[in-house]
């Protein structure tokens, strides 16, 4: 009875690989012991002892390398990644122009701009858990009419109050994007691109964010703030019902539910033409252990305890900065006298910043992981300090400023995003995400808040305040990067793996 060929890949884990160094040997050994082993096209099939063919997930993916389907679903992942982030960034842009319409003071928006982070707070557990339950792809299409729905009706409030309930419920939306896009990503990938196709997808989420910028400074003025609305309402819902009939599901999750069956063998089929799934073939993902359910409590199991509480905290100090410098400096630079275009350019040098910084990064974090992470916090902290300075300075040094701010802090962001849900295997990685993105959520709310209590203060100043929740993520960060080598050592199993 010949058993199953398992073949582990040099530097890989059921998340991602640490480097490329060791790839061609890896694939030439691979593909030597496949022939060996008398299997067809490359591709891992063994029996289990009962007698059933097996399908190894993760290694014909790795074989396959990338190809349409993964160009298809990148595509997909970075259009509805970038209407993300322009409907978390709408908001920021419209509040100067709601101060004047509505004569609010800046401190009284201190609710409206936190109100979407209070939504993702709970939307991103619920849709974390629907994508791990019922799909990827469900749970993207149904928060894309969520926040478009909601996104567009906040066009049409006409107090702090409206605009506060639906920015609430457009919240529930958008916190249920980035854990099925990083997973969807992730588990679809070869084992050496894992990370970094994760990360290219998120990292487009700031530039949506400067779209919303863009749109600001152009239309705006002639169409007035509504049109922000108007757009991040209409697109969402076009791209959903489009994505019924062109997004791909994720391959891994396909495989951990057997109602898929069907769909799983024409996609296999498609992505490698002529590959026959021999009869009755059981599919696995041989290089994760999975769990039981997505029930929450696993997240503190295999040696998680620490690490995934301290992960949220990361989370929390990342996002309590990023939404301070999102929400408050397009107001904050025109209390400065700056025109409201140059206040809106600046608030859209931080998102393209962001997304320039996530893809430039990406290769880096796919091989240093937390380490990576917490030096970008170290070198955050004295550029976010120097904004204040800046703006009192020139356009140019502003613009400048706020660019590399947006390189490092929304680096650091779609970095994590996609980090921090690899310690998960399939079975959990929306929901773990979901979590870390839900908790982390605390500190987005509370930096629009912590704003408004200082805004009295000189720009200088409270820029300098505003770098402190970066110094706090840096020790964290590296807390967490040794709990993680320490639990890597103490499992040869997941070592043999990353």
């Amino acid at each position: 009875m010949r058993g199953t060929l398992t073949i582990p890949a040099l530097g890989a884990i059921g998340g991602f690989s640490l480097g490329g160094e060791c790839h061609n040997l890896r694939h030439n050994l691979r593909a030597a012991l496949s022939r060996a082993a008398g299997t067809s096209n490359g591709q891992m099939v063994g029996e289990t002892m009962a007698g059933q063919a097996e399908v190894q997930v993760s290694h014909f993916l790795d074989e396959h390398g990338v190809g349409a389907f993964q160009i298809k679903l990148i595509f997909w992942s970075i259009l509805i990644a970038l209407i993300d982030g322009y409907d978390i960034g709408a908001i920021a842009f419209a509040a100067p122009h709601l101060i004047r319409e509505w004569h609010v003071a800046p401190k009284d928006l201190a609710l409206v701009l936190s109100a979407s982070n209070i939504g993702v707070l709970f939307g991103s557990q619920i849709f974390g858990w629907v994508g791990d339950n019922y799909g990827r792809k469900t749970a993207l299409i149904a928060t894309n009419l969520l926040f478009g729905i909601f996104t567009f009706a906040a066009a049409y409030a006409i107090d702090l109050t409206q605009m506060s309930w639906l920015r609430f419920f457009a919240g529930l939306g958008i916190g249920g994007v980035i854990p099925n896009v990083v997973a969807i990503n992730a588990e679809s990938a070869p084992r050496n691109l894992r990370a970094t196709l994760a990360i290219i997808a998120v990292g487009t989420v700031p530039m949506g964010g400067a779209l919303a910028g863009f749109a600001s400074a152009a239309l705006v003025p002639a169409y007035g703030w509504q049109i922000l609305f108007y757009i991040g309402g209409i697109v969402p819902v076009v791209v959903a019902l489009a994505a019924i009939f062109g997004l791909p599901e994720s391959i891994k999750y396909m495989t951990l539910h057997e109602s898929q069956r069907s769909k799983m063998e024409s996609l296999l089929t498609s992505i490698r033409p002529g590959y026959q799934v021999p009869p009755n073939a059981r599919f696995v993902i041989e290089d994760e252990k999975q769990f039981p359910g997505s029930n929450p409590t696993y997240l503190f199991r295999e040696g998680l305890a620490l690490i995934t509480p301290l992960t949220w905290l990361i989370f929390a100090f990342n996002l309590m900065g990023y939404f301070f410098l999102i929400s408050w400096t397009p107001t904050l630079m025109t209390a400065a006298h700056a025109t409201p275009t140059v206040a809106a350019l600046s608030g859209a040098a931080l998102q393209v910043g962001g997304t320039v910084g996530a893809l430039t990064l990406c290769w880096w974090l796919q091989r240093h992981r937390f380490l990576a992470v917490a030096v970008l916090f170290v070198i955050a902290v004295p550029i976010v300090a120097s904004i204040g300075f800046a703006g009192l300075t020139s356009t140019t040094a502003l613009l400048v400023a706020t660019f590399f701010a947006g390189a490092l802090v929304l680096g650091i962001q779609s970095g994590i995003n996609v980090v921090g849900a690899m310690i998960y295997p399939t079975s959990l990685r929306a929901n773990g995400s979901g979590w870390q993105l839900g908790i982390g959520r605390l500190g987005a709310i509370l930096g629009p808040f912590l704003g408004a209590l200082f805004v009295g203060l000189p720009v200088e100043r409270l820029y300098i305040w505003s770098a402190l929740p970066f110094a706090a993520g840096a020790v964290v960060t590296f807390l967490v990067h040794a709990l993680y080598q320490r639990r890597l050592r103490a499992r040869p199993e997941l070592q043999k793996a990353q």
